[in-house]
């Protein structure tokens, strides 16, 4: 059987469909390989920012030199906002936007079913779509032109629901629920790489947590590209009625056994009172308590309302800071707070800068991804930054002041945990940490952790910190091997 290799760029959402797409591969019987060995190398790109741009194009070149054999399939974010630019890249012989990425393994299949012939009998049973706009014959891919492109802005065949999510190679999966994005922030390309909002249905989640939890799961993380609007799109679930984002996470906690659930990024104006809530009742101490991760990601992007204003971003500063502290008296100190702060943004002055630091300094931050601002093209920040750049000397030094002090930040709350009880589930070790006699794990509330001995990966294990390294890792020995049972039928009475 052919080989494969998948390589993903980007975020959360982006990842899980890369990992559904080799899961699928899998389940047909294929072999995941390394780059220089592959058949067919699938790059899942991203395209948040113009230097990932530069990495994809840059993992294809080198992909090519180290396997010119490797028919390469582009596929993601990239590939839908820029399919004829990658499409001449050498080595390329398909380019899948993620409006067509459910058809991603099928097209990955037929190239590698076709050997070294690129005609029309490597697409023999491929699902006719009608809707390719680019490449209409079949060429070698070898940079003339000759790749097929799919991709179009209907996004009918976007949405590629995973084969079962189950534990291996990833501890603690991605389930994708939610897919696009509506929001139209001024600095944001999404809208046109992934498509307005679409929701997985409650039913086929619950099924896959089930799946999950009889394979041995024992954390999972709920991801989307715009998370908390799961759910908008969906005819009524019961009497006609709409069940919201909150009402599934806790339909997850009742009726599964799920031990643990994590909640990846969610837009501040969306952790409404009922999702808050949550955070208490199963986040806590108590009984059913520490299944509901006690870690928030909200995004900030700027302190500033004029900045705010400008990204047409859908809450003020005093909004978010709201947000914040509803979810600290809800869930307590333990919670580990996280935010994306973006830098340089179009007309950006030190005044505003300042305004973002103070927030910053003001807010119980546990970690930042600090990102400069980047142009893309076809959004309205494109057009701003053309009027108003940020020149980019002032960005790093923006950068390099933020960057220090996130790492005090960080550097605070992770100390708040020395010599104090944390819950963990282990991960699969590097072999560096492995050979010191050490296991990688990572907090309950997102901390990542090194526990002296060696513990199998996927073990829900209790630990006492005794100290923090150098990169920050915490340090801890085991003082309870498991972490307790849960029975759904006893947690939703």
């Amino acid at each position: 059987m052919p080989g494969f290799h998948v390589e993903n760029f980007g975020c959360r959402a982006a990842r899980a469909d890369g990992e559904a797409v080799s899961e699928r591969l899998r389940a047909a019987g294929h072999w995941m390989e390394q780059t220089a060995a592959a058949d067919v190398v699938i790059v899942n790109t991203c395209s948040v920012t113009a230097e990932a741009d530069r990495t994809a194009r840059a993992f294809i070149r080198r992909t090519n030199r180290v396997n010119p054999a490797a028919r390469i399939v582009v596929t993601g974010c990239y590939a839908q906002r820029a399919p004829e630019e990658l499409a001449g890249l050498k080595g390329v012989a398909a380019v899948v936007g993620n409006s067509h990425k459910a058809l991603a393994p099928e097209i990955a299949m037929g190239l590698a079913g076709n050997g070294a012939d690129a005609g029309g009998g490597a697409w023999a049973g491929l699902v006719t779509v009608g809707s390719i706009l680019f490449g209409e014959g079949f060429g070698s891919g070898s940079g003339n032109g000759g790749a097929r492109i799919w991709a179009d802005d209907r996004f009918a065949h976007s949405f590629l629901e995973e084969a079962q999510v189950l534990p291996g190679t990833q501890t603690r999966p991605n389930l994708k629920i939610q897919e696009g994005c509506g929001n139209r922030c001024t600095f944001c390309v999404i809208p046109q790489t992934r498509g307005s909002s679409r929701s997985l249905p409650a039913a086929s989640i619950l099924k896959q947590v089930e799946g999950f939890v009889a394979a041995g799961g024992n954390e999972l993380v709920l991801s989307g590209i715009n998370l908390g609007r799961w759910g908008r799109d969906l005819d009524g679930d019961c009497g006609g009625l709409r069940l919201t984002f909150a009402g599934l996470v806790r339909r997850i906690l009742e009726q599964t056994s799920l031990r643990r659930l994590r909640l990846s990024s969610i837009e501040p104006m969306d952790w409404d009172g009922e999702l808050v809530g949550l955070m208490t009742e199963f986040g806590g101490s108590g009984f059913g308590g520490g299944r509901l991760c006690r870690h928030a990601h909200l995004p900030l992007q700027s302190g500033s309302d004029a900045v705010l204003r400008r990204m047409h971003r859908r809450y003020r500063p005093w909004h978010y800071a709201e947000k914040v502290e509803a979810l600290v008296r809800a869930v307590g100190p333990d919670l580990t707070l996280g935010a994306d702060v973006m830098v340089g943004f179009p007309g950006e002055t030190d005044g505003e800068f300042e305004e973002t630091l103070a927030m910053v300094r003001a807010l119980p931050f546990g970690y930042l991804h600090l990102f400069p601002f980047s142009p893309r093209p076809g959004t309205r920040g494109w057009a701003l930054y053309a009027e108003a750049p940020v020149a980019r000397t002032v960005v790093e030094e923006r950068m390099d002041m933020l960057r220090a002090l996130a790492a005090e930040k960080s550097e605070e709350h992770r100390r708040g945990f020395v010599g104090r009880e944390l819950e963990a589930i282990t991960l699969h070790s590097p072999a560096e940490l492995s050979g010191r006699g050490r296991t990688a794990a990572l907090t309950e509330n997102f901390l990542p952790l090194e526990i002296e001995g060696r513990v199998a990966a996927n073990q829900l294990v209790r630990v006492r910190v005794s100290a923090i390294n150098s990169e920050g890792s915490l340090i801890a020995s085991r003082v309870q091997e498991t972490m307790p049972q849960y029975d759904a039928a006893t947690i939703s009475v």
